[in-house]
Order: structure tokens, then C-alpha cells, then sequence
């Protein structure tokens, strides 16, 4: 199962685990982009279910499980995220807790939803955080980074608590990562605030490789987290930044 997957990050994992011979349950609040995406990955893969679900709202959450009682998954990615960027002194009550709903309070009611059907089963959750919890490089992206912590203490706290029903939970942190919803967000923003021309610019130095990273080499990773390559890999932060957090 995978949230966000209509795009992004999570359509490359979508095509990354499909090509591993995984049947799919794809998640996401665009219906019409879930449906191009199961046209696309049909000829990968022969089960494919798509659910529009506003992962906002818990009551959606909970009624998608009950849902799949016939076909648990026993491998969630919780990809799902917003990234809308907004002065800390203008972010009022509705904006806050839409972030922190889609960011964070979502992956623990995925989590929990999973570990309580699966207790005695076990399976594998990756929560896909950011380099943005460690070290907050852009301005106006309070919110999100804050969201992005709480995924790393979270999946900590699960990975020590459920290893032992045989659960492997890790968290995969991306960095500067060019998908089409950091280039809608890009775009909105630099009409008014030139002072990001000049963040990205610092961003692109500090990278050792040189360049922003691709859908796909996030995907490539979780494709090994989320498989028997990785049996001894718990409560990990994975890293996949091109070496930012390392320079």
C-alpha cells in the first residue's frame, strides 16, 4: 500500500514495487491522476486496486481498512505529504492542522491501522520523512518541518515497540528531490519571494553530487527497504540527500 501514489515520489515506488511482482493498493486525494497511474502500471502489474482517499480525515482512513480485510497489505509506504509554504508569523489554525494532518497524524493512523491487523503477522512500514526534520534549509516551511520530526520519532517508537511482533519500520528521508509538486510549489512562490532564487542556489552548492536528486532514486531504495535484502534494517533513517546532510 502507498499513499501519495499518484504521482511523485510515490508513482515511482508504485512502478519500482510493481516491477518486484507486488500487488498494489495506491492511495491518493486525485482520483483522476490514481486512475492514469493504474493505466500505467497495469502492464506491470496484474493486481492493481486504487482508493480516493482525503487522508486528512481519519473516518476515511479507518473505512479504507475495514475495506481491505480480505487483503491486508504486509508492506505500507506512507509517502503521502504537503508542502505548501507560508510565513511562521501567517500560518493560522486551518493551514497548521491541514499539515499536520496530511504530514503526520495520518502516518500514525496508517501505522496503527496496519499494526493492529497484523499484530501476529508482522510486515514492513516505511514512513518517508525529509532532510527538512534535521536541518531546515528553506524559510516559511515551519509547519513542515515539524511534521517531518514527529515521522522520525514516530517510527523510532514503533520500530522498538513492534520488532519483536515482527514488524521492520524505518524511515527513508529524501532530499532536494525535483517531482512535478515541488515544481508547482517552486513556481507559486518565486513570483514573490526572490529570496528562494538565491536558498536554491546555496542548496545546489552545498550538494556534493552536484545536482537534485529523481523520484525514481528514492523509489530504488525503498524497493530494498521493503524487501528480504533488508531483514536486519529497523528503525533506521535512510538517508537518500545526494550527501547534503553530509557536507
Amino acid at each position: 500500500m502507498i499513499t501519495g501514489s499518484a504521482g511523485g515520489i510515490g508513482k515511482a515506488i508504485a512502478h519500482r514495487l510493481a516491477e518486484a511482482g507486488a500487488g498494489l493498493d495506491l492511495i491518493d486525494i486525485d482520483e483522476r491522476k490514481l486512475q492514469s497511474a493504474e493505466r500505467e502500471l497495469s502492464n506491470i502489474s496484474a493486481d492493481i486496486d486504487i482508493h480516493r482517499i482525503d487522508l486528512s480525515d481519519k473516518k476515511e482512513i479507518d473505512e479504507l481498512w475495514k475495506k481491505l480485510r480480505d487483503h491486508e497489505p504486509d508492506i505500507l509506504v506512507n509517502n503521502a505529504g504537503v508542502y505548501p509554504f507560508k510565513n511562521f508569523m501567517k500560518v493560522d489554525e486551518g493551514f497548521y492542522r491541514r499539515a499536520m494532518d496530511v504530514n503526520l497524524n495520518s502516518v500514525f493512523w496508517m501505522c496503527q491501522n496496519m499494526i493492529s491487523r497484523r499484530l501476529k503477522r508482522g510486515g514492513v512500514i516505511i514512513n518517508v520523512g525529509s532532510i527538512e526534520a534535521i536541518v531546515p534549509f528553506k524559510e516559511d516551511l515551519t509547519h513542515y518541518s515539524m511534521s517531518k520530526a514527529g515521522i522520525i520519532a514516530l517510527t523510532r517508537s514503533l520500530a522498538n515497540e513492534y520488532g519483536r511482533h515482527g514488524f521492520r519500520i524505518i524511515a527513508i528521508l529524501p532530499g532536494g528531490t525535483v517531482t512535478p509538486g515541488t515544481k508547482s510549489a517552486a513556481k507559486e512562490i518565486l513570483h514573490f519571494k526572490l529570496d528562494l532564487v538565491k536558498a536554491g542556489i546555496e542548496f545546489k552548492q552545498r550538494l556534493p553530487i552536484n545536482r537534485l536528486g529523481r523520484p525514481d532514486e528514492v523509489a530504488r531504495m525503498v524497493s530494498v527497504l521493503a524487501c528480504d535484502l533488508s531483514t536486519y534494517v529497523q528503525g533506521a533513517l535512510i538517508l537518500v540527500d545526494g550527501g547534503f546532510l553530509s557536507a
